[in-house]
Order: C-alpha cells, then structure tokens, then sequence
C-alpha cells in the first residue's frame, strides 16, 4: 500500500501535466485566432455581448413572471382564507368549555368541513388551488404546547407569533415531509374569532405548480437564449465573411503583386464600397505595373548602354594604347615634362582599361548572365594570393599586409577568380585608407560557413556610410586622392559576387578607429551558411587608442619589393 501512493501520485501528475500542456495549447491556438482573424473577433466579441444582453433579459423576465404568479398565489390565497375563516368561526362557536379531547374533536370536524368546502370551490373555479388546513388553539399567553389539528408541525415558529397576536400574516416556507421530501408552501395564518378560547387557522398552500411553471420558464428561457445566441453567433459570422472575405482577397492579391505577378487584378462585384475598394486598388495596380515596366526598360536601355558604349569603346582604346606604348618606350628622348605626361598617359589608360572591365562585369552582372563556376577548394591559396599581389601596393603607401589562416585546410565549393578579386579589392580599398597603419586579412571557417575579414586602422567610417560603401562610385570624401587607382566599381562588384555565391559582404567602421570588411560565403552551394565564425564589430576594435595604434595584434610582415598586378577597389 504504501508503494502504491508515489505510483499513484505519479500517475495524478502526468495526468496534470498533460491536462495543462492541453490547456496551453489551446489558450495559444485562441491568441493565434484572435491576433489574424478579424472575423473571429467580429463573432466572438458579438457572442459575448449578445450572451450579457440575453442574461439580463432573461432574468428581468423570469422574475418578473415569478414575481406576478406569486402575487396572483399570495393574493387569491388571503381571499381564500378568510372565506375559510368565516367557515371555521361558524363550525367553532362556544369552544373552550369542553376538554382536550372534546376540543380535539371539534377541530378536527372543523378540518372536515373545510377541506369539504375547499373541494366544492375547486370545482367552482377557485384561483389558490388545494390547501391543507390547520387549527390551533392558545395564545401568546399560554405557557404549553396549543391543541392543534393537521399538520401543525409544518407551520414556522415566526408564522405563529404573528398570528396569536391576532394579525392575519402569510409566509413562504419549505416543509419536511412524512416520507423526507420537501415541499415549499404559501402559509397563510389569520385568527379565529370565538366566545372562550382564541384559535389561529393556518391553511398551506403547496408551490408544487407554481415551482413547475417557473421550471418551465427557465427552461424555455434557457433554451431560446441558446438558439438566440446561435443563431446571432451564424449571423454575425455570415455578416463578416461578406465584409472580410474581399479584404483576405486584396490582401492575397497584394501579395501576388509584391512577388512579381503584375498582372493580378481584384474581381468587381457590384456598386458597393468593396466595389470600390476593388476599382482602386487595380488602379493602383495598373498604374504601378506601367511605372515598373518602365523602370525595366529604362534599366535594360541603360545596361545594355553601357555594355555597348564599353564594347565600342575597347576599338579607339587599343589605337591609343599601342600609340602610348610606343610614346612610353621612347620617353627618354623626350624632355622632361613630356616624359612625365607620357607616364601619366600610361596609367590613366591603365585606368580606363580597368573602368572598362569593370562596366562590362557589372553590366552582366546586372542582366543576371553571370554565371558562378563553382568546385570545391581550399580557400587559404586564394586569401594568400590576393595578399601577395597588393603587398608592392601596401609598401608603396607604406603599410603592411598581415595574413592569419587557420592550420587545417578550409575547402568550400568557391569560385576562386570571383573571391581572389573580392579580396584583392578589400585589400586595396583597406591599403588606400589605412593612413600607413597595417592591415589584416582573417580566415576562419566552421561547419557550415567560411568567413574572411580584412581590417585597417585607417581614417575608418562616420555613422550610416557602411551601407553606403558598397554603392557604385561612391566617395567618403570626393577630394580625398586614390593611392590604388581604382575604379570606383570594385566594392560593388564585389558584394555582386559575394550574393552570386550565396554569402554576404559587410563593412563596419568607427571614425579614427579604422574598419573592417567581412565576406561570409557557405562552404557548401545551396546549403544556410548559418552563423558566420567571425564577427562584426571586430573583437579588438575597443583596444584601439586614439591614433589608430594597433593593440594586441601579431606583427606583421614587411612588403617584398616585388610586382604585382594592379587590384580593383573602390574609395571610401
């Protein structure tokens, strides 16, 4: 037994539990319906009022029906009884000489005679209905217990008083019966008037049938408010279908639009408001669709533009490379200053070279032919080529390249050409504006994701411009020289090639405290990359002072003197 209980208690707990998780589950399920259905609000806050409404007039009227019955009861029943009075006073004329017994007796004949006349006006038509009489003789008085007759024991204490002070006095009252029942009477007690001994006449009235009518009532009125609230619950939930269902309707169609089917229309149905609703939004829509197809057009004309005018443009610039080539091989038989303008036209060709690849990358870039060669490698090459090909860049701006790669290989379904020139671009970019201070470029990698950071400790970012670094030709400050001379395309292109692999280019930067870059792509093609094994800000971004000083970073290497090829980047 006493092993049982734990079980027992056990058992009561699960169930508990489960009681409760129920009771959560379907708590949040009404939440959920309440938030995004307005139809279910519509018929649930009608319901609830219409319940509050139907209640109060339900009980208004059950108690006024009850109240009126008992008046008719209470009423007929007073007349009743002093009808029977004026019978029992004629029957009881002289009593008091005789003996208990006697008197016993003679009130018992009485009771006999009454119920007799009781009967004969029943069938008369009487409105109290049956009644069971009884007698008492005594008085206030009187020290024992009064003769009676009938059921004395049935009338109340507080009845008996009233009446043996000669008032005539009625009282509602619930009765033990012979067999334990109960049984609610209208007791109505008046005096009896005779020569000797004072007598009090009681009559009961059983409240059998006026108990029945009211059950009848509430029950009627139970029922009815039930069907009436059904029936409003179906009604109100009807009304609101017709008003919500062409509001579900716009907003599908909205979100049909939004996805880029522009030729979604509403139905009109009708004259009414929704009517109306229904002819301005495919306006709108009509007008929104002619405004989109114009703007596709225009971006079609302007790509297809610019990849025309970089086409026809590489003609003319390969006549003047090859005469600035033959001027720049024979510089040294010019004099001075033409020897310098030769050096200049060369570079500015290399320039424009690169401004035309460029146009031409991001062009197809945004006609969306670019396609992604994608194969699985080790991504520690790529970082370790991009460094070494601005390190000649970096030690002409008199900074330093710092490469940190993890020990174990870092394999990722990549394009090496696209992330080379992703990180040889934010390189450049971090070399242009790191003011002589040294940059890092980080690799990390975790199951899902490979992330690489290139930070500098350079002039770094104001407020709100790290969204806007990566905008084509945009410039921190216009009057600031580019050290790399870059295009002004290669942060755009880069965050192009980032989103074709799937992966995400971001920027932080704090003014006077440098910036950092970070590249995270998925090291598996259509797969979530998930969270990135580095973050932004950079962990050591507050233990930098002031000046821009590294603090709590590993040396870094010094630039060899040998030359590279030339990056792409865009200024800050």
């Amino acid at each position: 037994m006493t092993g049982s209980l734990p079980r027992l208690a056990q058992t009561t707990m699960r169930h508990v539990r489960r009681i409760v998780v129920f009771v959560r589950r379907k708590i949040v399920a009404f939440n959920e319906l309440w938030r995004y259905s307005l139809q279910f609000r519509v018929t649930v806050s009608t319901l609830a009022l219409s319940s509050a409404v139907v209640f109060v007039l339900g009980m208004v009227l059950q108690n006024q029906i009850t109240d009126r019955l008992m008046e008719t009861k209470q009423n007929a029943a007073i007349a009743q009884t002093r009808a029977v009075v004026e019978t029992a006073a004629g029957e009881l004329v002289g009593v008091g000489t005789e003996g208990t017994e006697a008197l016993t007796a003679r009130m018992n004949n009485a009771l006999k005679k009454i119920s007799s006349s009781s009967t004969s006006q029943d069938g008369a038509g009487s409105t109290a209905g049956t009644f069971e009489p009884v007698l008492s003789a005594g008085g206030r008085d009187q020290s024992s217990r009064p003769v009676a007759a009938g059921p004395y024991d049935k009338v109340p204490v507080r009845l008996r008083q009233f009446v043996e002070t000669e008032q005539l006095s009625w009282m509602i009252h619930t009765a033990t019966e012979a067999d334990g029942g109960k049984t609610t009477y209208l007791i109505v007690g008046a005096p009896v008037s005779t020569m000797i001994n004072p007598l009090q006449l009681y009559l009961l009235y059983p409240l059998t049938s006026e108990q029945n009518t009211v059950s009848t009532v509430q029950n009627t009125l139970l029922v009815g408010g039930l069907v009436l609230l059904l029936l409003l619950a179906g009604i109100t939930n009807l009304v609101t279908r017709q008003v919500v269902r062409p509001v579900r309707q716009a907003a599908a169609a909205a979100e049909q639009f939004a996805d880029g089917d522009l030729d979604q229309r509403l139905a009109v149905l009708g004259e009414d408001d929704l009517a109306k609703l229904a002819v301005s939004y495919n306006g709108m829509a009509a007008s929104i669709q002619r405004q989109i197809r114009q703007l596709e057009d225009f971006g079609g004309l302007q790509r297809r533009f610019t990849s025309d005018v970089s086409h026809e443009l590489r003609t003319p610039l390969t006549t003047v490379r090859m005469a600035a080539d033959v001027l720049h091989a024979s510089r040294e038989q010019f004099p001075a200053g033409l020897a310098r303008s030769t050096e200049l036209l060369v570079d500015e060709l290399d320039r424009f070279e690169a401004l035309l690849g460029d146009l031409l990358e991001i062009s197809r870039l945004d006609a969306g032919v670019e396609e992604l060669s994608a194969e699985l490698i080790d991504v520690r090459p790529i970082a370790t080529r991009a460094v070494e090909q601005v390190r000649v860049i970096a030690g002409n701006a008199g900074s330093s390249v710092e490469l940190i790669l993890p020990d174990e290989e870092a394999p990722a379904e990549v394009d090496a050409r696209r992330v080379e020139r992703i990180l040889r671009n934010l390189l450049a970019n971090a070399v242009d504006h790191s003011e002589g201070n040294p940059v890092v470029l980080t690799l990390a990698v975790n199951e899902t994701a490979v992330a690489i950071t290139v930070r500098d400790r350079g002039v770094g970012l104001r407020p709100g411009e790290a969204e806007l670094v990566f905008n084509r030709f945009w410039r921190a400050d216009p009057s600031r020289n580019r050290r790399t001379g870059g295009t002004g395309l290669g942060l755009a292109i880069s965050q192009e090639d980032a989103r074709l692999h799937g992966g995400v280019l971001d920027a932080w930067g704090e003014t006077g405290h440098g910036a950092c870059f970070r590249l995270v792509l998925p090291r598996e093609q259509d797969t979530p990359m998930g969270e990135s094994p580095l973050v932004l800000p950079p962990p050591d971004h507050k233990a930098t002072d002031t000046h821009g000083s590294s603090s709590g970073l590993l040396e870094v290497r010094p630039a060899p003197d040998a030359i590279f090829a030339e990056p792409e980047e865009v200024g800050r």
